[in-house]
């Protein structure tokens, strides 16, 4: 893509966010339900390879039942993009109270113990709303972003993460060491840790097949001693519900062999929420290595 393109792309997204704030809350969201139905309809590439991936979620589904669930989590992902651009004018009451958890002691108590935690979560839901509940309680996150183009709206999304108080590093080769500091200042590290096609990805069995998931929170967890937390982020009516799980570390074997069975053990995590809410799931990307899968290593 040309820079002059880039920049265009950029200018687009960035007067829609501006425009989505404006309208009123029930049209915006109406709005943006009624472009997931179009792209439903449509059936690009992006919403055929979402009807593959949640076809293997949930092979059972009649023909009709796969559409219904399309619909679901089309609406489901324009949900997020309207969150998102309406966020900044939320607010704290509302930030706080439309959010439910499960296991919450889990984050809190590894928090209050000041051993630092790692939330490893598939994406799913809103994760930007449930990072801004865990900053709203005083708790200090820190995630990582990979540099994307255009620059103006990925410089966009990063101001926008740290309004809501997030630290957001660079996804680069001193990340782990940067992150590992933090942690043992006991602070929270959330990474999104569901799909990694590349060559330093994690073979996990996910469902009816093989995929790769990224080992940084394995690593994180064997060499700072942080507990490792799985969570699934997905919707309500009126707000998310975030579900914890406590990620078991191995006793035995080399730190390889330890590390496999952590990104197992999220990889297993994760099927259970995608499973359980299905529609929450926003990949519409590939995620399976089987069939037509040529590893590339800027994926």
């Amino acid at each position: 893509m040309s820079k002059v393109k880039d920049d265009l792309v950029g200018q687009i997204y960035i007067g829609a966010w501006r425009i989505v704030r404006w309208l009123p809350e029930r049209s915006a969201y109406s709005l943006f339900y009624k472009g997931a139905d179009f792209l439903v309809k449509r059936n690009g590439k992006s919403v055929q390879r979402l009807r593959s991936n949640l076809t293997r979620v949930k092979p059972e589904l009649t023909v009709q039942e796969m559409d219904e669930l399309m619909v679901e989590a089309m609406r489901s992902y324009m949900r997020y993009w309207c969150d998102t651009f309406r966020f900044p004018d939320w607010t704290r009451q509302r930030t706080m109270s439309t959010v439910e958890v499960t296991n919450e002691h889990l984050l809190m108590d590894a928090i209050a113990a000041k051993t630092g935690v790692i939330v490893a979560l598939p994406h799913a839901g809103n994760w930007d709303h449930a990072g801004a509940y865990f900053c709203n309680k005083g708790v200090k996150l820190v995630t990582v972003a990979e540099r994307l183009k255009p620059e103006s709206l990925f410089n966009k999304f990063l101001a926008y993460r740290e309004s809501i108080g997030m630290e957001v590093l660079a996804l680069d080769g001193r990340v782990i060491a940067t992150l590992a500091a933090r942690l043992r200042a006991g602070g929270l590290v959330a990474l999104v840790a569901d799909r990694d096609l590349s060559r330093t990805g994690i073979t996990v069995k996910f469902f009816d097949g093989e995929a790769r998931m990224p080992a940084g929170p394995a690593v994180l967890a064997l060499n700072t001693g942080a507990p490792l937390l799985s969570a699934y982020v997905s919707y309500t009516a009126k707000g998310i519900h975030i579900d914890f799980e406590l990620v078991q570390v191995p006793v035995e074997g080399d730190k390889e062999t330890r590390i496999l069975a952590l990104v197992q053990q999220c990889a297993d995590h994760f099927a259970r929420g995608i499973a359980s809410a299905p529609q929450d799931w926003h990949m519409l990307q590939r995620i399976w290595v089987d069939a037509d899968f040529k590893e590339r290593s800027d994926a």
